[in-house]
């Protein structure tokens, strides 16, 4: 079983919606919890096709998302996030050695329907989410990293996309530098401009976790290379006004030796990563 401390109210800080991450012990990993039959259907895609070129000093000949993390791809930490928030079906979006993730997923984890979306070619994150849209039946739909993770609750997320009636969420946290990352500016709970990388400090990231319209993937430009950050997100913020979803749980990204072997030691916790 899993317990869960009980989920606190949204709450605004700064003019983010703001919700800190529900905090959980895993007595059974394989357990699924059924989300309340009142609570709108999950769905994810997850991009899942990094080549991990910046990982080849500490990480075998493999997709990034299937580094091993405390002994299990990093991938399976991601998915028993969606798992544990009560998604009803995830989408891979892959590409680069796809047969390392489908034989080792196959189409079921943890009573979560997988599916795949294979690029014959590499995609881009925008061209990614557009071809692994065709298969996903909720709207909105969550977007996130198997690279990445970031605690969050998502069904708070969900229900402030919806209060807001916008076509785009952005989950932001706070971190004691920017620098490897970039920075966002948020005004009125809503984001409005990027900073480049390179610049030190603390501040606010966009922690790579989307929740988005459908008929905002729509727009994405079918069947060839699309950048979304660069070619829709920066371009579009101001017409977009996304919503910006603060959460003041764990953000880890394993794109670096460093910060992988940080990965190592979160995971290897008995509880994990705060959730």
């Amino acid at each position: 079983m899993l317990e869960r401390v009980a989920k606190p109210p949204l709450r605004k800080a700064g003019g983010l919606v703001y919700c800190p991450a529900t905090t959980t012990t895993l007595h059974d990993a394989m357990s699924t919890p059924a989300p309340a039959p009142t609570d709108p259907p999950l769905q994810a895609i997850v991009l899942a096709g990094g080549l991990g070129t910046r990982l080849r000093s500490v990480v075998p000949d493999l997709p990034k998302p299937m580094a091993p993390v405390a002994g299990r791809p990093f991938l399976a930490h991601v998915l028993d996030a969606l798992v544990e928030a009560g998604f009803e079906a995830a989408v891979l979006a892959v590409g680069y050695r796809h047969e390392a993730i489908q034989d080792h997923f196959g189409h079921r984890y943890r009573g979560m329907p997988l599916r795949y979306s294979i690029e014959s070619s590499p995609l881009g994150t925008g061209g990614a989410i557009r071809l692994a849209g065709t298969q996903i039946d909720a709207d909105p739909v969550f977007v996130l990293n198997g690279d990445t993770f970031v605690a969050l609750d998502y069904r708070a997320m969900h229900a402030a996309h919806l209060a807001a009636g916008v076509q785009l969420s952005v989950a932001v946290c706070a971190v004691p530098d920017v620098e490897r990352y970039g920075s966002v500016e948020v005004e009125a709970g809503r984001l409005v401009g990027f900073r480049e990388k390179g610049r030190s400090g603390s501040g606010l990231i966009n922690a790579g976790t989307y929740l988005l319209a459908a008929e905002l993937i729509a727009q994405i430009p079918e069947g060839r290379p699309h950048a979304f950050e660069q070619e829709l997100l920066v371009p579009q913020v101001a017409t977009l006004r996304p919503l910006a979803f603060l959460t003041s749980g764990r953000f880890i990204d394993i794109g670096v030796p460093a910060d992988y072997a940080r990965a190592q030691a979160l995971f290897a916790q008995p509880t994990g990563p705060d959730r």
